[in-house]
């Protein structure tokens, strides 16, 4: 009896508590927001908050304490070294080729998934997509160093043809490859979602009226795939610009990226106000790459 009074006024107070909020919409959505823009302001904002403020500051040079004054010598330092241009240049250069490379490789394997794949091979292929993601950073990076080594198997494959070997151990072309290795999933993900949007019927269409292969996909594929492409440059852009581990593993610390040299100022000179000062330029840059992107509609194709 006292079992089944107290189960009938949880039932009523989950009652009154549901209709409260019913009456409320603007509360239960604010309440139900509250945590993750809590986490994006605390988490995402105020640490960009802490990396610039931290960028304004001075390392003495003879204690090695950091200075709590206000100044701009660090991005000063920065802009007058020309080794740090170098050293951006090659970044946004690698970058840029990686994002193109994502997106040739990506978008026949994505159209093909679309428009052309049995439901069970589609199926396949999204495994096949979807595994890399699933393994260790660190096993890939691994492994890229060693299929880029003078006697990996890429070496070994090239010699079976006649075709090798050649010299791309720790090179600009192994970081290349095991860069675009990786990033390649994020790419195809977002072209299948804006291959998927696309009509069937605007095919059909663009086929009665006589638009051969080549015009269709320029005139009606292209345009809607564009959107997803630039999502997916999103990912591979950024992703590159900041990576520090694969320029030292695959690259063998031969070549300075700015995710690497940010690590080295911080971890090995502990300077760490002109850290966060190198850390500011690719925020930079992807602040600028993101409003590019925005123009192209990449934010709707996410």
């Amino acid at each position: 009896m006292t079992a089944s009074a107290s189960g009938a006024g949880t039932a009523g107070a989950r009652r009154r508590v549901s209709a409260f909020f019913y009456r409320r919409r603007k509360l239960k959505l604010g309440l139900l927001l509250l945590p993750p823009m809590g986490w994006i302001l605390v988490v995402y904002l105020a640490a960009l908050g802490v990396l610039l403020l931290t960028s304004l500051w001075v390392q003495d040079e003879l204690s090695g304490r950091i200075l709590h004054t206000f100044t701009l010598d660090n991005f000063k330092q920065l802009w007058d070294d020309p080794t740090n241009r170098v050293i951006t240049r090659n970044t946004v250069g690698m970058a840029i080729v990686v994002t193109i490379t994502d997106a040739v490789l990506a978008f026949p394997l994505a159209y093909y998934m679309v428009r052309m794949a049995s439901p069970k091979m589609r199926a396949v292929l999204f495994v096949g997509v979807l595994m890399p993601l699933w393994s260790s950073y660190l096993i890939k990076a691994y492994t890229w160093r060693l299929m880029t080594a003078y006697d990996g198997p890429i070496n070994w494959a090239f010699g079976k043809i006649g075709l090798g070997p050649y010299h791309i151990a720790y090179s600009y072309t192994a970081m290349w490859l095991a860069f675009s290795y990786m990033w390649l999933p994020y790419m195809i993900l977002p072209v299948y979602a804006a291959l998927e949007r696309v009509p069937g019927s605007f095919l059909e269409a663009s086929s009665d009226l006589g638009g051969r292969a080549w015009i269709t996909f320029r005139k009606v594929i292209w345009p809607l795939a564009l959107p997803g492409i630039a999502a997916g440059s999103i990912f591979t852009f950024s992703l590159t610009l900041g990576d520090y581990v694969l320029p030292d593993l695959v690259g063998g610390n031969n070549h300075d990226f700015i995710g690497n040299v940010i690590f080295r100022f911080q971890g090995v000179a502990q300077n760490l106000p002109y850290a966060a000062a190198f850390a500011c330029v690719p925020v930079a840059i992807v602040i600028v790459y993101l409003m590019v992107m925005k123009r192209l509609g990449a934010f709707e194709a996410l």
